[in-house]
């Protein structure tokens, strides 16, 4: 069993004193049993976010900061035959503008539906299909797009970008211009739309533009049928909801993390990734000569500093 886990652990001051308040005793006793085999990142400012990168390892995938090819393994999940293309993944979002920077509210809580994801994708691909691109709908918040100018262009993963001035993170190398472009007309084009009128009348946020990530051709992947993928932790983090936070971190020590240290317990081979803003840090089941392991389970090492250090 392979437990990995994002959005493990937060950077600002609030979420800092929301870990050191919490109780997770499944996931102490379960560091007691492992240890650390690997760190993966390196700060903050990637454009990869280290859960996507532990997670491509996993997968078996290579690639620079930003280049891991995200939008062809989704599309090929939602169906759409990606052939030998290079794909990237359009998000639906929408660009609050304030007085000196834009920024990025979570998709996820423009409650899209896939009526009117459809209704505003037909009205962009025209845009994109005119300059050769190939356009394919996949869900209500993930749009795909294929070209050539796609391969190994480095994007920021969306996760990175939201409740964040957008400019640090929008792509600037000169592969990127077209896509800049296309933004551009389909930012003039959306903000016409009767539909957004309607959402606006409703209380409901505008969609205004898109979000490109997750560029590249496809790449071989291996089975992880053995990984346990929870996202739980992702929705309050970005959100800043620290109570909400921590009730899922506690929901996840008393159910996923619980089932993990069950397996270890049985002599199961356990592999735990926690992953935070910074870096991921693997722990696996390594040989330890008795006094460590009797010493490690009578007063096991505090969780907070090692969430602290991601």
């Amino acid at each position: 069993m392979h437990l990995l886990i994002p959005f493990a652990s937060a950077l600002s001051e609030q979420g800092t004193q929301t870990l050191r308040n919490l109780k997770l005793p499944n996931l102490t006793q379960l560091l007691s049993r492992l240890s650390p085999t690997a760190t993966i990142g390196t700060d903050e400012y990637s454009l990869t976010p280290p859960h996507e990168r532990a997670l491509a390892i996993t997968l078996g995938w290579q690639a620079e900061d930003g280049a891991l090819p995200w939008a062809a393994h989704n599309a090929a999940q939602d169906g759409i035959d990606i052939g030998t293309r290079a794909w990237g993944q359009l998000t639906p979002v929408h660009w609050h503008v304030a007085a000196d920077h834009v920024t990025l509210p979570d998709p996820h809580n423009l409650h899209l539906s896939a009526e009117e994801s459809r209704a505003l994708f037909d009205i962009v691909k025209p845009l994109f299909e005119s300059e050769g691109w190939v356009m394919a709908w996949g869900a209500p918040t993930r749009w795909y797009a294929a070209h050539d100018s796609l391969d190994g262009l480095p994007c920021a993963s969306i996760d990175r970008a939201i409740g964040r001035n957008i400019d640090l993170w929008l792509p600037t190398t000169p592969q990127a211009r077209l896509i800049r472009r296309l933004q551009n007309e389909v930012q003039m084009l959306l903000y016409q739309q009767p539909l957004n009128d309607e959402r606006i009348a409703e209380g409901a946020l505008p969609v205004n533009s898109f979000w490109l990530s997750g560029c590249g051709r496809a790449q071989p992947e291996r089975s992880t049928n053995d990984l346990v993928h929870v996202n739980h932790l992702r929705a309050p983090l970005v959100s800043s909801n620290w109570p909400a936070w921590a009730e899922a971190w506690q929901a996840l020590d008393a159910y996923e993390v619980a089932q993990a240290l069950k397996h270890s317990q049985q002599g199961q081979p356990v592999t735990l990734t926690l992953c935070g803003e910074r870096l991921a840090r693997r722990f696996e089941q390594q040989a330890k000569g008795l006094w460590s392991r009797v010493s490690n389970r009578l007063s096991p090492p505090p969780v907070v500093p090692v969430l602290e250090a991601l």
